[in-house]
């Protein structure tokens, strides 16, 4: 990915001396084409596309931010309720991801996001152990986690 954003840097540095256009949009023009250059030499080039990895961490990014306003409408509701009725408790997430990059994203994404808190993770990056507001909803909980999180980072990471 850095070999790709390098060579697409000099490609339009190269294009601003060869149109003799020292300008942001002489610039940007020689990005674009450094781009479609890349997109054109893809399959001589063994990484992905540095665009679409990109994209995959704004789709992180974006999928965070949603997690964090729905988790957080749901805790203002459960703190205006007259009797809130929920069972907190800590449970094991399995996880299928095994660098340590990957779990601290994952453990600080999980943390991050109201109603759950990561308390541990296992000597083997086996399981995560997770503090939760409302223990009835553990199947929900992991589903939900496996599904989001977990995949998106294993799109950015791998």
């Amino acid at each position: 990915m850095t070999f790709q954003i390098v060579i697409n840097l000099i490609i339009a540095i190269g294009w601003m001396f060869f149109t003799e256009s020292y300008t942001l949009p002489g610039f940007i023009m020689g990005y674009i084409l450094g781009i479609l250059s890349l997109l054109l030499l893809s399959r001589f080039i063994s990484d992905t596309f540095y665009l679409k990895r990109l994209f995959k961490v704004a789709t992180l990014i974006g999928m965070f931010f949603r997690a964090l306003i729905t988790s957080n409408i749901d805790m203002i509701k459960l703190i205006y309720m007259k009797k809130p009725e929920f069972e907190p408790g800590i449970f094991a997430l399995p996880t299928t991801l095994k660098s340590d990059l990957e779990i601290v994203m994952l453990v600080h994404l999980i943390s991050l996001t109201p109603r759950t808190l990561s308390v541990a993770v296992a000597r083997d990056h086996s399981h995560l152990y997770i503090h939760a507001m409302d223990i009835d909803s553990i199947g929900e909980t992991i589903d939900t986690i496996k599904s989001s999180f977990e995949q998106a980072i294993m799109e950015v990471t791998r």
